[in-house]
């Protein structure tokens, strides 16, 4: 076979049809829960997704490394005509980065990660919550110094990358951002821009950065952030950034095939160790159903049983309850807006004294969001209520004390995003605290779908090595306790999520 590079989001195999066909077979992967999707369930579609291209021969550019080493496992022999990237500051890099006034000293991972992407010009850093990605955008936009876009999920993370870019010491003036109503012509080297206001614009639009970097570059997988990165076709330099890969496989290689490879270049526990992030607290408070509920719903689909427990009354009084009897800053996450946030805001406000409750989702412009954002900051002793979609990613609260998983979750990204939120440290933050409320339907042998999500988290929180409690409790004790907490909210008291493992 031999190689051909298209351009800078593609190569072309020129092979024989049939090494063509074990190529396709090679790309191809099964979704994860494809048989839940309407286009699967209207066999519209197959349930995969192959990423090498019949058509044509294409495979995405970022996927030569995972060709070369197919071609050599199956005896291939290979004709590669893909030049190989030549490294930028090889020998000089450190007393580069010496010489940058800035006012923070950059640590040794963040260094290394700019030299590996400066290296390939090309690669994905997997980096936790907190590590200082936004230093090493700056060093990298530095360091190439041409014009680059710089991509972000949410309008607030505009916002926040262009403060830190300007606390680094960039001029203003040599950053555009890019919103709803804002001319998306360049007019500064360096573009900060969410992907929802530009991914529909033509591949010429890209082509007047020769860099492009995505934040939270996990989201790539959705159709128009693939899309967008499909149009950067002379964009020799893409890198992305995430605190969070899941894990599954089709998920990875199309990210490696759009930005390169990945590379750690440290974890939470190391930071964790190291100081700079807070230690988490993990306690799994169980709240267990009467066994006339559990019969119900024994062979309840998941959205039916999603939806008794995000309608459940006496569920919503625990969570709200649990919030306000927390001390410090908290956050309460939440899935469903109206039929789950809305009542559980209206709940913690009906009871809380003395606290300010905030409410955040989609409907919030992006100018409240940042205004809840920095009274908090500014703040102690409140309360956000916030859906997934809205603070789960990017959202920076240093003085956060407490998250509160209120509905169910299994995404890996979802839940060690959502952990991010409460790592950064503060003035006189010692830890950090999560309460994943866990709701057992368990009855015989039935095992309740969101419980077995539970157990998910519980590997998820093993691996990244959080040390984790149990409390469990029927409804009635919790609603007891609880109610206990509350009825002075002026005292100091112990609340279940403090309790003892049971």
């Amino acid at each position: 076979m031999t190689i051909v590079p298209v351009d800078d989001v593609w190569i072309r195999v020129d092979c024989e049809d049939y090494v063509a066909q074990e190529l396709s077979d090679f790309f191809t992967f099964d979704i994860p829960g494809a048989q839940y999707m309407p286009a699967y369930r209207k066999k519209n579609w197959s349930g995969k997704i192959r990423l090498f291209k019949l058509r044509g021969h294409l495979l995405y550019r970022g996927l030569l490394t995972r060709l070369l080493t197919f071609a050599t496992q199956q005896g291939y022999q290979v004709t590669n005509m893909v030049p190989i990237a030549e490294p930028l500051y090889p020998d000089t890099l450190d007393a580069w980065v010496s010489a940058q006034p800035l006012p923070v000293v950059p640590r040794a991972y963040q260094i290394a990660a700019v030299r590996i992407l400066l290296d390939t010009h090309r690669g994905i850093v997997l980096s936790p919550t907190g590590s200082g990605k936004s230093l090493i955008i700056h060093l990298l936009t530095q360091a190439l110094n041409v014009p680059t876009l710089i991509v972000v999920p949410t309008t607030g993370l505009v916002a926040q990358l262009s403060a830190d870019l300007i606390s680094y010491g960039v001029d203003p003036s040599r950053i555009q951002t890019i919103q709803a109503g804002r001319s998306k012509a360049r007019q500064a080297p360096i573009v900060i821009s969410t992907w929802q206001s530009i991914y529909e614009l033509p591949p010429d639009y890209f082509a007047d950065y020769p860099c492009v970097m995505v934040d939270e570059v996990h989201l790539a997988k959705s159709t128009s952030l693939v899309g967008l990165m499909s149009k950067c076709l002379t964009t020799p330099y893409r890198f992305g950034f995430t605190g969070t890969l899941d894990d599954t496989h089709a998920h990875r290689l199309i990210l490696e095939g759009l930005f390169g490879d990945v590379t750690r270049v440290t974890t939470t526990h190391a930071l964790v160790s190291q100081q700079q992030l807070a230690p988490l607290r993990v306690k799994m408070c169980v709240i267990k159903y009467p066994a006339s509920v559990c019969k119900e719903l024994r062979h309840a689909e998941y959205p039916d049983e999603v939806d008794y427990l995000v309608t459940s009354p006496q569920r919503l009084d625990i969570i709200a309850r649990t919030a306000i009897a927390t001390k410090g800053n908290v956050l309460v996450l939440f899935n469903f807006v109206e039929k789950h946030g809305v009542p559980l805001f209206e709940r913690i406000q009906h009871l809380v004294v003395g606290r300010d409750v905030h409410f955040v989702s989609g409907g919030v412009d992006s100018d409240e969001r940042e205004r809840i954002r920095l009274y908090v900051e500014q703040g102690e002793n409140q309360i956000i209520v916030a859906s997934y979609g809205t603070f789960s990613t990017g959202v920076n609260i240093p003085n956060l004390s407490t998250l509160i998983f209120a509905s169910p979750a299994k995404s890996k990204i979802r839940v060690l995003q959502s952990i991010g939120r409460t790592l950064r440290l503060s003035k006189g933050k010692t830890h950090a605290t999560l309460l994943d409320f866990v709701d057992d339907l368990r009855i015989g042998t039935s095992v309740n779908h969101v419980f077995r999500h539970a157990e998910q988290r519980v590997q998820y929180y093993a691996t990244e090595r959080f040390p984790y409690t149990l409390h469990e409790y029927d409804v009635e004790t919790w609603l007891r306790m609880l109610s206990g907490s509350i009825a002075g909210q002026h005292q100091s008291v112990t609340t279940a999520a403090s309790l003892s493992v049971v």
